[in-house]
């Protein structure tokens, strides 16, 4: 009868896990639709290029679950959380999520984007793995050296906003962006965008909370879940921003923001957790850093053309890419 009981308690839980995951990405889809709304107003209103905010504030904004979800696995010793959310949301990012955008719709790549951006995405995936072979973790010094990093990746972004504005801009006018209406008042964009992160970081909590209860109860491993299923919870935000930005034709939002959701995941997300806490880095995710950094590799070849887009067949070549180190997870957990 007991036996009964629990498995009925069982089954009840996991259809409110499932409720909850519904309700996470209700809160996910439209927050980033009004996130994506505020932030290409915001730009419009001040002046600022769309790149710019992608790279900054839809970054940051779209980077807070994995902050969050990384800083509390880290406190609680759970590396395969705190590292294999911030590898696996940069792997998911470029390879899924970019890959989705691009289908909708081809993404022009801003020349700072090709020339700049994404070779130093590669370039701090490398030193991450550095630093996590190094010692056999991400520690305070770490920590510290990511944090330098990131603040010498601010004073270049504020650079390039002052230097090369006028140039950016009338790049954006030629590759066709939508215009945000200029009806809406600056004080409702910004309503906008700060109720837009709330739900997104909401969404997010409850979605990485539920599906990781769904999984554990179906006997899945740190790592994969934190490569997976947490992963694809704190990069939710990033998919349905750059497939709503695609769609809106705010292309810069699109790839600015998975560009940049990536270089902070690493300086700012791990450079953080690494402050407050050592973040033991396992064996296991030596072959995933070298996969994240080879997706960025893949996506400057993929832009390495005349027209400077991440076209249809690059955004299938991902997908496809994403489908094999989906497969190599399963089998490797399944070995393990």
């Amino acid at each position: 009868m007991l036996f009964f009981i629990g498995k009925d308690m069982l089954f009840v839980s996991l259809i409110i896990q499932f409720v909850l995951l519904v309700a996470g990405f209700v809160l996910l889809i439209k927050g980033a639709d009004w996130f994506v709304d505020g932030a290409a107003g915001i730009a419009d209103k001040l002046g600022i290029p769309q790149l710019v905010i992608g790279l900054t504030i839809v970054a940051f904004g779209t980077s807070a679950p994995e902050a969050a979800v990384s800083i509390t696995a880290g406190l609680n010793g759970t590396a395969g959380l705190a590292v294999g959310n911030v590898v696996g949301s940069n792997i998911m990012n470029i390879l899924l999520i970019l890959g989705i955008a691009s289908v909708i719709t081809p993404i022009p790549v801003q020349k700072s984007t090709f020339k700049y951006e994404i070779p130093f995405v590669i370039l701090i995936t490398v030193i991450m793995g550095i630093l996590g072979y190094i010692g056999g973790d991400v520690g305070r010094i770490d920590g510290v050296i990511l944090w330098a990093i990131f603040l010498l990746f601010f004073v270049y972004l504020i650079k390039m906003s002052k230097s090369g504005q006028n140039a950016i801009l009338a790049e954006e006018e030629e590759s066709g962006g939508e215009a945000v209406k200029k009806e809406k008042k600056v004080w409702q964009l910004i309503l906008f965008t700060i109720i837009g992160i709330a739900m997104i970081v909401v969404g997010s909590n409850l979605t990485v909370k539920s599906a990781t209860a769904i999984a554990t109860a179906f006997g899945m491993s740190d790592r994969l879940i934190g490569l997976t299923i947490v992963a694809f919870g704190t990069s939710l935000p990033e998919l349905v921003t750059s497939a709503m930005a695609a769609k809106k034709g705010n292309a810069d939002i699109a790839i600015g923001n998975i560009v940049g959701s990536n270089i902070f995941n690493i300086l700012f997300v791990l450079g953080t957790t690494a402050l407050i806490t050592a973040v033991p880095f396992e064996p296991n995710f030596y072959a995933d850093t070298i996969i994240s950094a080879l997706a960025a590799v893949l996506l400057l070849l993929c832009v390495a053309n005349k027209d400077r887009k991440l076209k249809r067949w690059g955004g299938v070549t991902m997908l496809l890419c994403y489908a094999v180190y989906f497969v190599y997870l399963l089998m490797f957990s399944a070995a393990a």
